[in-house]
């Protein structure tokens, strides 16, 4: 029996076991919205706007591992999804974009609503198809979910003609994977590399692990921890790996790059043997690579992209392979060989650590009003009230990091956030993305009353499909991290930072039939938090009303290096004893400052 090219895009998607998929509809797609209707094979979630279909189910793919996937048509619906495209591609997020194209005839005439889906998604996709040929719809889908979720994931738009979604034909979905002679990604590492690798490792003095957001993408979690207790070295993690390794094990030093921690910065700027795992040395987080390798080190470097491996700083032991297999070759290789550190190099090492650690860089500023509700400290009660387990979602701006520094994440998969494109306005369809992928957790949006109106019209997607996720918006009346870098580096001169004419949220929230509540004294914070989450089945906006001059520190400016942060006031008054070996502590604490 020959089906319609719509019914063949909703049968494939059935057959990689799509649960949702996150859209809009417009002309180009209605014969596949029509399908959808009529054969009910998965949830549809209607967005208000193509970026926020995009964003959730790139939140839907962050939460449950699997592929996410959003519909979009012709034109200006796709020009929208592309800030949610590069957004899921700079983070490595398996997405699956289907676009409507006018007919095939039609392309190239300037019909309405035609745009070049291919050409403008090249820079930003993993790959892309246009399909004008039914006999190519099923193939070339499952070529798309197959690209997507293996190797190093990314999105993949499969762009397809409207007379192919009316066109005709028998439905035939391939069961096994397609053989694609361009696309072999290696998955197992180089046993000489590892070999070598491991070598090197047991001949630190000052090592290090750092691992990013690969470890998350490649499910490699336990490895890590298997990893890291059983040298018993230290760790740090980038903004992306934030929850691969627990926060709260005393191996982990906290985050590092720009506002990592103290002892995160200087370990990774003084360690001489560095492994990096499943992250790429990007300019958050070591800054100038010039500085970050004026201390000699050594740098093994774990990744499944070829492409990231030395991209930005020279590599001693490149190892290409997925992160989990390499980690439990390592692994296995070390017990084999019996290896160890030198047990009294390794302790001063520690020692070294923990003095930097000692300094508490993360102290909460004080305030000479009792009841100012700092920032940090809304993040800190969220994280005791809901026992650091519940998934959180942010948007980008000081309240990203703040939520980055000060909420202990426990697991994988429990902190979702733009972090290589920035993309302010992904907070909320993120939290519903994730909400939809785990409906058993607490799901709580971080974001500030900036980011939180980029895609506030979500709010009516939540009141229609009863997604009782919670909305913390610290809310201090700027564009706060730009108003900090006016602050630091322009002179006080706060350009277009101020919202003078900012929304009254809770009537806003209530609009939309959610519940809003405002905060405004410390000794309220607590209380309305538990209240909130005690609303199992209601979606609440907070308007926690913040310190209007907070800044996020540490912080290493542009072109500093890591030694060079910008330190909180109560650190600038003392410095450290850092001497580690034959390596001398610099002028960690004021040099950087304007």
């Amino acid at each position: 029996m020959q089906i319609s090219g719509a019914q063949i895009i909703v049968h494939s998607l059935k057959a990689e076991n799509v649960e949702y998929v996150f859209g809009y509809p417009g002309g180009a797609v209605l014969e596949i919205y029509d399908a959808i209707y009529q054969l009910h094979k998965f949830e549809h979630i209607l967005t208000r706007h193509e970026q926020a279909a995009v964003h959730a189910a790139d939140a839907y793919a962050r939460t449950s591992g699997k592929v996410g996937v959003a519909l979009v048509t012709s034109g200006p619906g796709a020009t929208n999804a592309i800030t949610g495209i590069a957004t899921a591609y700079t983070d490595s997020v398996p997405l699956v974009v289907i676009s409507g194209q006018v007919g095939s005839p039609m392309i190239g005439t300037d019909a309405f609503q035609e745009i070049d889906m291919v050409g403008i998604s090249r820079p930003c996709v993993k790959h892309n198809f246009l399909v004008t040929k039914i006999e190519e719809l099923a193939p070339t889908i499952k070529k798309a979910f197959q690209i997507a979720r293996t190797g190093r994931p990314g999105p993949v738009v499969v762009d397809i003609a409207k007379d192919v979604t009316q066109a005709t034909a028998k439905f035939s979905y391939p069961q096994e994977d397609i053989f694609i002679r361009s696309y072999q990604p290696v998955v197992n590492g180089h046993i000489g590399q590892i070999k070598k690798a491991v070598q090197m490792l047991a001949a630190a003095k000052r090592p290090l692990i750092y691992f990013g957001g690969g470890v998350t993408l490649g499910n490699a979690s336990a490895e890590l921890i298997d990893f890291v207790k059983t040298l018993g070295v230290p760790c740090t993690g980038t903004l992306m790996g934030l929850g691969a390794y627990p926060s709260s094990d005393r191996h982990y030093l906290g985050m590092l790059g720009m506002h990592g921690t103290y002892e995160a910065n200087l370990a990774m700027q003084n360690a001489d043997v560095v492994v990096a795992v499943g992250a790429r040395f990007d300019d958050r987080v070591v800054s100038v690579p010039n500085k970050f390798l004026e201390i000699p080190k050594k740098i093994i470097h774990i990744d499944i992209d070829p492409s990231s491996i030395a991209k930005r700083v020279k590599v001693d032991v490149p190892i290409v392979g997925d992160v989990k297999n390499v980690l439990s070759e390592m692994l296995n290789v070390w017990r084999k060989q019996e290896m160890q550190f030198h047990a009294a190099t390794l302790e001063k090492w520690w020692k070294t650590l923990e003095n930097w650690r000692s300094r508490d860089c993360l102290r909460l500023p004080e305030t000479e009003d009792s009841e100012l509700i700092l920032p940090q400290y809304v993040v800190q009660t969220l994280a005791k009230v809901t026992n650091n387990q519940a998934i959180i979602t942010s948007d980008v701006g000081q309240h990203q990091m703040f939520a980055a520094q000060y909420y202990p994440f426990e697991r994988p998969r429990q902190w979702l956030n733009s972090g290589g494109l920035g993309t302010m306005g992904v907070g909320l369809p993120y939290a519903m993305g994730a909400y939809l992928a785990d409906p058993t957790q607490d799901v709580c949006c971080i974001t500030g009353e900036g980011s939180i109106q980029m895609n506030i019209q979500e709010l009516s997607t939540c009141f229609q499909y009863k997604l009782p996720v919670k909305v913390i918006c610290l809310n201090n009346g700027y564009l706060g991290m730009v108003r900090q870098w006016q602050e630091l580096y322009y002179s006080n001169r706060e350009s277009e930072t101020y919202f003078d004419s900012l929304p009254d949220f809770v009537k806003l929230a209530e609009a939309y039939g959610h519940v809003g509540m405002r905060i405004e004294k410390k000794s309220d914070v607590e209380g309305a938090l538990r209240e909130a989450l005690a609303m199992k089945d209601r979606f609440v906006f907070m308007d926690f009303i913040t310190d209007r001059k907070q800044n996020v520190f540490p912080m290493v400016g542009n072109g500093k290096g890591l030694d060079e942060m910008v330190l909180p006031p109560h650190m600038r008054e003392t410095k450290a004893d850092s001497d580690v070996n034959d390596v001398h502590d610099r002028d960690y604490d004021t040099r950087s400052v304007p």
